[in-house]
């Protein structure tokens, strides 16, 4: 019988070959072979570095620390801010922001607006469900707005609904009619939607007080899980986990909110690792965050500070050199460098150019050429000074100096602002006093029966830059927000044109319009916009702020974050 044969084997045969060499070439055949296997090891692994990329993985655990206790998590009557954060995530609406705050569908399938202009033909998508297991359908759309338009609920968004119609068209199908052309209207389709089941039944009176409002259902992409109360019963926290809903399901698979008295507290648990996120720090205490373990997410909202100009109570301000003065000398980014510590926007118009990119951009002189360019303009417009250095005028036969009171809430971001401001108007010869009123007087005693000179006050335009309700003279008188009672018919017919715009770039054109005007008419001396600023773990990925509306809007990509992530190559990524 034949021997069987020998197979051949390469490492065999190299130290064979190795041990039949001189002992220094031993060494040098050795360290060739050490450096072709490192060498290999390291190309093998930039390879798959290179080639492969990182997917979000399901897991993790949020831990979200916000000053207040939510009282309504309920959308149709949330009117803290930590109300509006969990309606967010408990709710979803029939429109939903994007990362890049472009209005997408969310419990909708499509929404269409008719050739009127305004008809918005619903249709809901099938697989909408609410976290009980109930099928969400057109009859759910209704009751909620119907309780929205409920005057004796007084729900804070019951303006926005007023005379609006909605009519159910069949289980999935709906339309809204507006009683007039409204192109920023769909923004109101945000609005989270209840389940009628829940609610119906309860007298008007009594929705309120319903335990759905601290222990609620809805469709969002997080639902309750478990209700964390003191030991007096009161609500401290809630523990969400992840739901399947319409726009998916979230990487991160826990959320909880936990509730403190103050921002102290909330810094305190920050540094001691015990909460992940907050919104709830002020500018302030921002510099005392460890940045090498959060990140400050920032983004401008689109509330803009402005002083507003009575000329109906100040005869000086009826005079267009006065009220440019008065804007020239406003170094505006100085102010969002002092007041705002450089987290916030400056701005000539009464939007800020991340949300209009027709604003001007402010001058970059410094302020001794605005103060000397302030006071030419005075000069030219026939103002002089009087012996105490005020600047002074004959208006309507009769001699008037400028001098005024400005208005504004007694808070420290009104508090400091006005003292800036004061302070270069008086260094222009402007004789201006300040005084500051709390919140409830501010709205009740100055602004609604428009009794002021000068008001320092913030105004909320809205994603949608809805410039409307504050320049139309139509709005001069409370309720209305037109504060500085700016009337121009050139004006009024462009904000009515805007409203029935239905492509950007009709809405860019005449935005530019109005704002064009507003800077040569001065009504208001604008300032800027405070940015919102996010604070979170860098540990969490994905989380992009855009062109929020409100502070709430923050989670509205939440399915997109994630805590854990895993490197696959791209061909095996759909697995």
């Amino acid at each position: 019988m034949d021997a069987p044969k020998k197979r051949f084997s390469i490492a065999a045969w190299y130290f064979s070959f190795i041990e039949r060499r001189k002992s220094s070439d031993k060494l040098l055949f050795n360290l060739a072979l050490l450096a072709v296997c490192v060498s290999s090891l390291v190309a093998i692994f930039s390879i798959d570095t290179f080639f492969t990329k990182s997917f979000p993985t399901a897991g993790g655990t949020l831990v979200e620390g916000v000053v207040g206790t939510p009282r309504f998590v309920n959308p149709v009557i949330a009117i803290n801010r930590a109300d509006h954060d969990m309606s967010a995530l408990i709710y979803s609406g029939l429109m939903r922001k994007d990362n890049s705050g472009t209005l997408v569908p969310d419990l909708a399938e499509s929404v269409t607006l008719g050739e009127d202009k305004k008809t918005y033909t619903v249709v809901l998508r099938k697989d909408n469900r609410f976290h009980n297991g109930l099928e969400l359908k057109a009859r759910d759309v209704a009751f909620t707005i119907g309780l929205i338009q409920n005057p004796e609920l007084k729900s804070p968004l019951r303006g926005t609904w007023d005379g609006v119609l909605v009519e159910e068209q069949g289980d999935y199908d709906l339309t809204i009619t507006l009683p007039e052309a409204h192109t920023a209207f769909i923004e109101n389709l945000t609005v989270g939607i209840l389940p009628r089941e829940l609610w119906d039944e309860l007298p008007i009176e009594q929705i309120p007080f319903s335990q759905n409002n601290t222990e609620p259902i809805g469709s969002g992409p997080y639902k309750i899980q478990d209700v964390l109360r003191s030991k007096a019963g009161l609500i401290n926290g809630y523990v969400l986990e992840a739901f399947v809903s319409a726009r998916g399901t979230p990487n991160i698979q826990t959320l909880t909110f936990v509730f403190y008295q103050d921002e102290q507290a909330v810094l305190e648990a920050l540094k001691k690792r015990e909460i992940t996120s907050t919104p709830s720090l002020s500018l302030a205490r921002l510099s005392e965050v460890d940045t090498t373990k959060y990140a400050l997410i920032q983004t401008p909202l689109p509330r803009t500070f402005g002083i507003y100009l009575n000329q109906n109570k100040s005869p000086a301000l009826r005079d267009h050199s006065a009220r440019l003065a008065l804007s020239t000398a406003i170094d505006r980014d100085t102010l969002v460098e002092k007041v705002l510590l450089g987290y916030g926007e400056s701005t000539n118009a009464p939007v800020v150019a991340s949300f209009a990119p027709e604003v001007s951009q402010s001058s970059t002189s410094t302020s001794v050429d605005r103060i000397e360019k302030a006071q030419s303009i005075l000069r030219d417009g026939g103002w002089q000074k009087n012996a105490d250095g005020i600047w002074e005028k004959e208006i309507d036969k009769n001699k008037v100096t400028l001098s005024f009171a400005l208005s504004t809430a007694n808070t420290s971001v009104f508090d400091e602002t006005a003292t800036e401001v004061a302070n270069i108007w008086k260094a222009i010869g402007v004789d201006v006093s300040v005084s500051q009123f709390e919140q409830t007087d501010l709205v009740q005693s100055v602004i609604r029966p428009r009794d002021f000179e000068t008001l320092l006050y913030g105004a909320d335009v809205g994603r949608s830059v809805d410039l409307y309700p504050f320049w139309h003279s139509s709005q001069k008188n409370d309720p209305g927000l037109n504060i500085a009672q700016y009337t121009n018919i050139e004006v009024d017919a462009l904000l009515r044109k805007l409203r029935t715009a239905t492509t950007p770039e009709e809405q860019n054109e005449h935005t530019a319009l109005i704002l064009r005007m507003l800077e040569d008419d001065v009504p208001a001396v604008f300032l800027f916009a405070p940015s919102f600023v996010y604070v979170i773990d860098k540990e969490v990925q994905g989380v992009e702020l855009q062109k929020l509306a409100r502070q709430s809007e923050r989670f509205s990509e939440i399915t997109k974050w994630h805590m854990q992530s895993r490197k696959v190559w791209p061909i095996f990524s759909n697995n």
